[in-house]
């Protein structure tokens, strides 16, 4: 749901390959008759299909019509909606989208602006950068990005505020310039109000720089009836127009080709809430609180083999693995007989829970920043630590003295097939390891965040109608691949587990740790270009 909806989509439709305003229809010449005199415009798959070179070419696009596939932009709305503004924002664009679609163009792009936007914070809005990117990937067409990406400079102009769309473009596109509306913000809030559109042409010294006599200008649109557009595109000495039926064809960008991998992302809607999705979504929801209800109280005050078939009948999956040969409790000849350390990544907060229900025995689980909430209601024993190194250090020592104990030693969670940075501490304590792989599939609802309310993760985790859950026991750790009996330092022993753990999984190692993920998503450095390290497992 565009700007350029309804019958602007009807408009794009008609546009063909014209050099000369020949034998066109009287719409398609008033569309082409701004530039007849020194454009040229042509159908898109003229360049798609062109094997000529393009890094001597700078490029001017529309985001929308150029890299999206789908002709609707109330997805990307309503995400600002529920994840900025709360579940009741949400409702009130989705009853509200009917008469959205019905008026279209500018004034429903106008009217969702205002709904969204409205009395948001501006410091705090990171949806831009912190969770439009995966859907913006997921979205985009592979034949539309190959062309863009090929061009060695690259303006792209959207019809969507620029705090949604620059982040993704310039981390993520490579765009050099974007040119996008502006919010209006009165005392640090945003009032739903979009800038009036700057009329004044942009200067082709100014976007190309010194190195404009190196480079020839394509452009890239949709449909082109507006006056900054056709500002944009006088510098331009061709123009491919893409219609919707040619993007229908188009295939969805693939993960081994983007740009950059993303790795963190927030936000807590699983799916694009297409108006479809969204009226499903709101009709489950009664359904999935009283779901979430009986999953927490039969998991908080039933024992395990009770609570596991209740689990599995609400919908809630869970597979189990385990090593064909038994585990070894020996801790090396002499050494007192000691509590067992299971080490797992970190997928969501129960990963604890679920290693505990693997096991089948009391585990004590050691958190850093577990809410007071999740704490008391949690089932199991938790050991809150200070992120002090030596003092952790000795926590877990005692710990590991009376009991087994559970640690999650990347110590934030990662949604996407990556494994984060272990945390060597664990190794230094013990040598009786087991590596747990864990993997977590939802359909609705994420169960983890970085800017919401930590303690409704569970919550959220549990409202999902299928969550899965996927546990795997490793071999426990060979001696020769510890600290004490093998001699390895503890930075060897957590990558030898890390990648024990990837391979399993078959999940990507990197370097990246806690505190790239929070300066991702807190908009400080979303791309992380400087310090992505990705190995593979």
């Amino acid at each position: 749901m565009s700007g350029n909806l309804c019958s602007l989509e009807a408009l794009s439709s008609s546009f063909q390959v014209h050099s000369k305003p020949r034998e066109t229809s009287p719409l398609e010449y008033k569309a082409t008759k701004p530039h007849a005199n020194h454009l040229k415009f042509q159908k898109f798959n003229s360049l798609a299909q062109s094997a000529r070179e393009l890094t001597n070419k700078a490029i001017f696009f529309h985001f929308e019509k150029t890299l999206l596939k789908s002709p609707s932009l109330f997805p990307y709305f309503m995400l600002v909606a529920f994840e900025a503004g709360g579940l009741l924002r949400a409702l009130i664009l989705f009853l509200l989208s009917p008469f959205i679609c019905l008026v279209g163009g500018e004034l429903g792009l106008n009217i969702m602006v205002f709904l969204c936007f409205f009395g948001i914070r501006k410091e705090k809005m990171r949806v831009g950068t912190a969770v439009l990117p995966k859907f913006f990937l997921e979205d985009v067409g592979c034949e539309g990005f190959d062309v863009v990406m090929r061009c060695g400079k690259k303006v792209g102009f959207s019809d969507l505020p620029r705090v949604m769309v620059e982040g993704f473009l310039k981390d993520y596109v490579g765009v050099d310039v974007v040119v996008a509306r502006e919010l209006k913000v009165v005392g640090g809030y945003f009032v739903g109000l979009m800038e009036a559109k700057n009329t004044i042409s942009l200067d082709s010294n100014l976007i190309l720089g010194e190195e404009k006599s190196d480079y020839q200008a394509i452009g890239i649109i949709g449909c082109h009836n507006e006056n900054m557009h056709e500002q944009l595109f006088s510098h331009c000495k061709e123009v491919y127009l893409v219609t919707e039926a040619e993007k229908q064809s188009w295939k969805s960008l693939p993960r081994e080709k983007y740009p950059e991998p993303l790795i963190f992302h927030d936000g807590r809607l699983a799916f694009k809430p297409t108006q479809l999705a969204t009226l499903a979504m709101f009709m489950y929801m009664p359904l999935g609180i009283c779901l979430c209800i009986l999953r927490f109280l039969s998991g908080i005050f039933l024992p395990h083999s009770i609570c596991s078939p209740i689990l599995a009948f609400t919908g809630t999956i869970t597979t189990i693995s385990k090593p064909k040969s038994s585990i070894s409790s020996t801790n090396g000849e002499g050494e007192k007989q000691r509590g067992r350390l299971y080490v797992c990544n970190h997928r969501t907060l129960l990963d604890p829970l679920y290693v505990q229900l693997a096991t089948n025995k009391s585990l004590t689980a050691v958190t850093y920043s577990l809410s007071t909430v999740n704490e008391k209601i949690a089932p199991m024993k938790t050991v809150r630590l200070s992120r002090d190194r030596e003092r952790d250090g000795k926590k877990m020592e005692k710990l590991l003295s009376q009991g087994d104990l559970v640690v999650c030693p990347e110590g934030t969670t990662c949604r996407e097939p990556y494994l984060l940075r272990f945390s060597p501490l664990f190794a230094e304590l013990t040598d009786d390891i087991v590596p747990v792989a864990i993997d977590v599939k939802v359909n609705m609802f994420y169960g983890t965040s970085a800017s919401g309310f930590k303690c409704l993760d569970p919550v959220f985790h549990f409202m999902n109608p299928n969550p899965v859950y996927s546990m795997r026991l490793l071999e426990n750790l060979p001696g020769s691949n510890t600290c004490k009996l093998g001699g390895k330092s503890s930075f060897e022993v957590a990558n030898y587990v890390q990648n024990e753990i990837g391979r399993a999984l078959d999940f990507r190692c990197t370097s990246l740790t806690r505190k790239d993920k929070y300066m991702a998503l807190a908009g400080n450095d979303g791309s992380l270009k400087g310090s992505r390290k990705v190995t593979h497992a």
